[in-house]
């Protein structure tokens, strides 16, 4: 039986439910539940919990389970409705969120969820993990909540599996799978870890972008050196690196490591051309980030760069970002690289001059 005739009253539950939807959602939001440090280890089992505890009210078995890391949850539905002939659909989603170093640069505390209104009309939630996952993991725990209320039951079987190292790789989370893969067989696997296209557009994700993270470590001298003796004649790593990463790309924007795009296919036709019709622009995605030029291949639409093609993060430990890229994996693209620089005059008396544009 079809239920789109029941999706509208699902869709008024959901509405009229709003308020209390939102501060379960702010409940999550407010806990520390930091992957990459281990002192919000016990922030990062309060999240499992109480996420546990709220989806049990929805029927479901949900228990949270040890992993060699941050625990993990598992839910089910309990039983194969109408002779299990119904689609069965494992769902994934995380409740760790990334470091929120350097907290300076926060207008309000990260931890302290509120709504903000801005100019446009859009309103938004602003907190660590609003948007990555806890804001799309709550949406689907909600959608079941309004849909049982209404309904009494699930259109389909479900099994969640939420875990809490997405945002240092999921180490522990693959060997966890592997253990207990009897619990996730299913049908199908919806992730609940991707994005709207706009805010009144939704976007069905049917693949990803992998990512590979590395260290590059550039080791010169035997020691740190004081610069008043060494500086100018002993070699910086710091200027080997830089030499390296100004190396990777060339003018048109494409990565020259030898072999690098070997295998990389490009679009289908059809796939392109829904693509082109997007209209993803410099204006629309750059302009409300301060950028105004695409830095990836001169030769590619911008919705490629970011979706399809492949790519390096130069993702550099930044000075202000340095606490937390010590703790572990921090994807992500710093707005502001800080190189504190000391130049050494000859004894000439002559001063230093520099000129700024």
């Amino acid at each position: 039986m079809s239920s789109a005739p029941q999706l509208q009253p699902v869709l008024d539950r959901i509405d009229a439910d709003f308020d209390n939807c939102l501060e379960r959602l702010f409940a999550l939001l407010r806990i520390k539940s930091i992957s990459t440090d281990p002192a919000f280890a016990g922030d990062c089992k309060a999240a499992a919990d109480q996420l546990a505890k709220d989806i049990a009210t929805l029927g479901f078995s949900a228990a949270v389970r040890p992993t060699a890391g941050h625990p993990a949850i598992v839910a089910s539905s309990n039983g194969k409705g109408n002779g299990g002939s119904r689609p069965h659909v494992l769902f994934y989603g995380h409740y760790d969120v990334q470091p929120v170093d350097p907290l300076r640069l926060w207008h309000r505390p990260p931890f302290e969820p509120v709504v903000t209104d801005h100019a446009d009309g859009r309103k938004i939630i602003v907190a660590r993990g609003a948007q990555d996952d806890k804001g799309q993991l709550m949406t689907f725990i909600e959608a079941c909540r309004a849909w049982k209320s209404v309904t009494g039951t699930l259109p389909i079987d479900i099994t969640m599996v939420i875990e809490g190292e997405e945002e240092i790789g999921s180490k522990n989370f693959v060997p966890f799978l592997e253990k207990n893969k009897a619990d996730f067989k299913a049908d199908f696997a919806l992730v609940c870890d991707t994005g709207m296209w706009g805010p009144n557009t939704p976007a069905l994700t049917t693949s990803l972008r992998g990512l590979v993270s590395d260290e590059v470590k550039i080791r010169a001298a035997n020691r740190d050196l004081h610069s008043g003796v060494f500086g100018g004649g002993a070699q910086n790593p710091i200027r080997v690196l830089t030499r390296i990463l100004g190396s990777l790309f060339d003018d048109n924007g494409r990565i020259t490591i030898p072999g690098f795009y070997d295998g990389v296919k490009d679009l289908p036709p059809d796939i392109l051309a829904q693509w082109k019709d997007l209209n993803l622009s410099p204006d629309s995605f750059l302009k409300p980030i301060g950028l105004s030029i695409p830095a990836g291949e001169k030769d590619r639409l911008l919705i490629e760069q970011v979706i399809s093609r492949e790519s390096i993060w130069e993702v550099v430990k930044a000075k202000d970002a340095l606490e937390a890229y010590a703790r572990g994996d921090y994807s992500v693209v710093p707005a502001v690289l800080r190189v504190p620089n000391q130049v050494y005059a000859p004894p000439t008396g002559r001063p230093i001059r520099f000129e700024r544009d």
